[in-house]
């Protein structure tokens, strides 16, 4: 005898979305009649809306296939529809041959059974901030790709100006290469930009300043400091919207908290922070919270949390391991037959994840504090690359706390073993049991004076 087993219907009203480059495919049933094809223009956009009313659909669900879904997006968002917008990985296993009639009826089963969870979008503002963001870390990665060449026809030249100073884009470093690209080529007058900063002397700097002059070479430095400097000029114009942006912002926010600056320590600016009061601002875009107290966190790390998940996104995460399995930070624990098989963290990442990553690395770097002791530890026993993703995680749990519950960073002071875990919470859970049933130290026979 068998059984016939049926899925319950979830959302009886749905669509699904094949979304393409030339043309979206949209089904609303399992039948070839349920499934029409439209364009990627805005009247095209605007045509499945309408289509999707008419059909007195009321939920849709599609896949996050590159850039093409945003204005497909926005454009039913407009129109009311409640919209799924799924990770490609879970719609991907549909039988026969592969089409576009046929990925745009999966979808529509699946979210018709209710199979297909959503994936993280920010609020309106965040996505703004993160385009102004974003658009500032593509002109970072020209810069460093021009100054990286930069060094490269000097060391052609001969001109050895990374041996003499510390980055050839600081204040003497790019001094000397203006006036080289301007023909200057006497190695005195050269280092007669010395900065007063600079750890070697102008001797030194005019010896490791004699090269061949071959005007080729030349001719390329000249162009790649060009470029910098054009680079440099467009992360000001970023730097500039961005705090123009988020002053905008926060004079609607009803905090008027402001950071005392005089009670902590201020952080080592590095090159490339931002150039604005960012401490300040990110006080109260986040509420009153100061994530730059945190050992570890840079300019760079909060630019990118206000940018890709903002104040009001840690809210849609449940707990902070929602948000740590969200960045993929936690291990993925693969159980057959009672035995873990595998615990590995699971592949991909974001520009999160890498924020997070790169202020746990910072860390490692640091001496005596709570989060390097923890570092080091895991480090010891596991190796650098374990303790980098360990040290990640453990600050996103930290931040989404800070955020979520408005809590202080308060750092452990000392570091306890598994052993004295255990007796501070065994005392913890007998004094709130004596309290409990209002129990006197007489009744147990405490001596009391």
């Amino acid at each position: 005898m068998t059984n016939k087993m049926e899925l319950e219907v979830i959302n009886p009203r749905c669509a699904g979305i094949d979304v393409g480059s030339r043309s979206h495919f949209v089904a609303i049933g399992q039948d070839l009649k349920d499934v029409k094809e439209f364009g990627v223009y805005a009247d095209d956009l605007t045509a499945i809306c309408l289509w999707l009313k008419e059909k007195g659909i009321t939920s849709v669900a599609m896949e996050s296939t590159g850039p093409y879904w945003q204005n497909l997006y926005v454009e039913l968002s407009k129109y009311g529809f409640e919209l799924v917008l799924t990770n490609g990985k879970f719609t991907k296993h549909v039988q026969g041959k592969k089409t576009d009639v046929k990925d745009c009826q999966w979808i529509q089963k699946l979210h018709t059974l209710g199979l297909l969870t959503s994936s993280f979008l920010p609020d309106e503002t965040t996505e703004q901030l993160r385009t102004y963001c974003r658009q500032r870390t593509n002109w970072l990665n020209l810069a460093a790709e021009a100054s990286s060449k930069m060094q490269k026809y000097l060391k052609l030249l001969n001109l050895r100006l990374d041996v003499v100073v510390k980055d050839i884009c600081g204040l003497t470093g790019l001094a000397i290469i203006a006036d080289i690209c301007k023909g200057n080529l006497d190695p005195k007058t050269l280092a007669e930009h010395r900065h007063y900063s600079c750890k070697k002397s102008k001797e030194e700097i005019a010896k490791a300043l004699v090269g061949n002059n071959r005007q080729d070479y030349l001719f390329g430095l000249k162009q790649e400091h060009e470029s910098y400097l054009f680079f440099q000029s467009k992360i000001a114009d970023c730097d500039k919207a961005i705090e123009t942006f988020m002053k905008t912002e926060i004079r609607t926010d009803p905090i008027k908290k402001k950071l005392q600056t005089t009670e902590k320590k201020y952080k080592r600016v590095g090159k490339n922070a931002p150039n604005f009061d960012l401490n300040q601002l990110a006080f109260q875009y986040f509420g009153g919270i100061d994530l730059m107290a945190i050992e570890g966190v840079s300019h760079a790390t909060i630019l990118t949390l206000i940018s890709e998940i903002g104040p009001d996104g840690f809210k849609k995460f449940p707990t902070a391991k929602h948000f740590s399995s969200w960045l993929r930070l936690a291990p993925n624990n693969k159980i057959s037959g009672g035995r873990v098989l595998s615990h590995r963290t699971p592949k991909g990442s974001n520009r999160l994840k890498i924020g997070l990553r790169q202020a746990a690395n910072a860390i490692g770097n640091l001496k005596d504090t709570h989060l390097s002791d923890f570092f080091r530890r895991v480090a010891y026993r596991k190796g650098r690359p374990a303790a980098i993703s360990a040290t990640a995680r453990k600050l996103a749990i930290i931040i989404w706390n800070m955020q979520v519950k408005k809590v202080p960073y308060m750092p452990a002071k000392e570091y306890l073993f598994l052993d004295q875990k255990r007796h501070l919470k065994l005392v913890t859970r007998i004094r709130k049991q004596i309290t409990k049933f209002e129990i006197k130290p007489e009744q147990l026979g405490f001596a009391t004076s």
